[in-house]
């Protein structure tokens, strides 16, 4: 009876899934944002800051992990 329920409200995922789907977007929003800046306002000096452990560790890290929560989200079986 519920399966019949969700085919027919026409959502491909059910409340749960879209709340992970939501978790792993927002992981990879912050991992994206703490990627950003470093840069010079000129072009001609070097800005060592763009090597700092947040560009280039913690934030792949960060999307990673999100890209994996969205997987998961994609492939879990909904409960019945």
């Amino acid at each position: 009876m519920d399966n019949k329920q969700n085919q027919a409200s026409g959502f491909v995922f059910e409340k749960q899934g879209y709340i992970i789907l939501l978790i792993g977007m927002a992981f990879i929003i912050v991992g994206f944002m703490l990627m950003s800046g470093g840069g010079s306002d000129d072009p001609k000096v070097f800005n060592p800051e763009i090597f700092s452990f947040r560009r280039i560790t913690l934030a792949p890290v960060v999307v990673m992990i999100g890209f994996g929560i969205e997987i998961y989200a994609i492939m879990r079986k909904p409960k019945n």
